[in-house]
Order: structure tokens, then sequence, then C-alpha cells
């Protein structure tokens, strides 16, 4: 009897322990139409709490699933909705337990229901080009930051070679994936035009806190204005400053990509 009550028990705990971390408390309202022909779109997420403007559901299953754009497959109007979410985390959680916490917003309040899968895609490879890697390799850690300028952007940290892949995913129509099979991490400071193309992720006219109409990416740090950068000074192609200044190429190849596929989600969250 004691056994079959102590087994219990531990099913019960562990039970409790698997449950899916949620908000404590969530306000998810329609967002206000711009008034001045802007869209800002703000992501922040500090002081236990999680403050989103202006997030189409699609911006929000970025952070929630941890994935690009390209491997998102959604209904238009899941670009096109705008949402504010306030959400409280609860006593003890920590900022790691926000995907998952998200992942049960879209579920309760949006009725979400998705399903993965794999799909053949074009992907840009990043791996050493002729001469090798050109960085210097570091110690240190640092997140990497992303500056806007008349000359274009620039973008600076100290990482590996994965997370450098993992960032340039988001200014790219497609992810990139890090075959350099090269370890550790790198002093990454280069600049380059901001000109990709129908491929830039963050385009749109800026503003405080943010960008539109999609602004940064999950994950992607705080753009700001460099006020150091020399104004008219062309900066090189994101290809051409990462084969020169990095001795990195990006090769453009088809690679399995895991999808976020969305079965279902109501246009109207339940009340709040």
């Amino acid at each position: 009897m004691r056994t079959t009550l102590l087994a219990g028990l531990i099913v019960i705990s562990c039970a409790a322990f698997s449950q899916t971390p949620a908000f404590e408390v969530a306000s998810i309202k329609p967002a206000a139409p711009p008034t001045d022909g802007r869209m800002i779109v703000r992501m922040g997420n500090d002081l236990g709490r999680i403050n989103y403007t202006n997030v189409s559901l699609r911006n929000v299953m970025m952070r929630a699933y941890k994935v690009k754009e390209p491997q998102i497959v959604t209904p238009d109007w899941m670009n096109t909705e705008r949402f504010d979410i306030v959400a409280k985390l609860p006593e003890g959680a920590n900022n790691d337990q926000v995907p998952q916490m998200l992942q049960a917003l879209l579920a309760d309040r949006f009725k979400m229901t998705i399903h993965r899968e794999q799909k053949v895609m074009p992907v840009y490879v990043l791996v050493p080009a002729k001469g090798g890697v050109k960085l210097q390799p570091t110690e240190e850690t640092g997140n990497m930051r992303v500056m806007m300028s008349p000359r274009g952007r620039r973008l600076t940290g100290k990482v590996s070679l994965a997370q450098l892949a993992d960032m340039l995913s988001n200014f790219m129509d497609r992810p990139v994936i890090d075959k350099t099979e090269t370890k550790g991490n790198f002093d990454i400071d280069f600049e380059w035009s901001g000109d990709e193309g129908g491929g830039m992720r963050m385009g749109g006219m800026m503003g405080p806190g943010g960008l539109g109409p999609m602004g940064p990416p999950p994950g992607a740090p705080p753009v700001r204005k460099d006020e150091a950068a020399a104004p008219g000074a062309d900066a090189p192609s994101l290809f051409t400053a990462i084969q020169e200044k990095m001795g990195l190429r990006l090769d453009p190849q088809k690679a399995p990509v895991d999808l976020i596929v969305v079965d279902h989600a109501e246009k109207l969250p339940t009340e709040n």
C-alpha cells in the first residue's frame, strides 16, 4: 500500500513538473491603426513581463517557436492583423521559458493548432571562403548588435559562427545554415549596404524602439542609429562584406528545413 501511494505521488509530481509554463496574466488587444503612416513594432521582454506592440501572430510565432519567417506557414491574415500584448511571467519563471509561454498563449487565446514538417527549400550555407576564415578568435562572449546609419548597417559581437548564421537569417529571404565546421567565438565587426532587395526582413521606417512594418526579428538585438558612421560612404553588399571582411561565403543551396504549419487559428482572441 505504501509503495502504491509513493508511486502515485511520483506520477503526480512528474505530471505537474512537465506542465507547459504559462503567463500569470495576459492582455491581448487589437492594435490601434497608425496615425502618421508609420507602423512601429516593439517586442520588449524585461522586468518579469513581455510588452509587445503592433505585432502580428507571425511575429509572435517566430519568437514562440524560435524559427525564422520562411519557416512559418500561416494564412495571410496572420501577417496583417496586429495586436498589443502585455503578459506577466509567474513568480520564479525566467526569460528562457517565454517561448513555451507564448506557445501556450497562442493555443489558449487564439485556439491555434499547428503541426511540424520538413521541406527541402532554398537556404544559404555559410562556409569558409578561399583562403580561410579571417576572423580573430576571442575568449569573450557578447551579444550581437545591429546599428543603422547612412552607410547601411553594421553588425558587431563576440559570438560563434553558428550564432552569426542564425543572425544572418534575419536579413535574408531564406535560412542560413552554418557549415564552417569552425568552433569557438570570434570578434565580429562589419558593415554592409543593407540593400538585399526583397530579402531584407528588417525593412521599413525607423522609429523609437523598433522598425516597421515587420520590426526587429525575434532574437535580434535592438537597432539604433549609429552616430559614428560616416555619411555618404558606400558600404559593400552583405555577400561581399562577409567574404572580404571575414573570409566566409554564403552559398545558395537546397536543404531540409523544419517548418511550423498552422492548421487553425481564430482571428480574434478570447476575452482577457
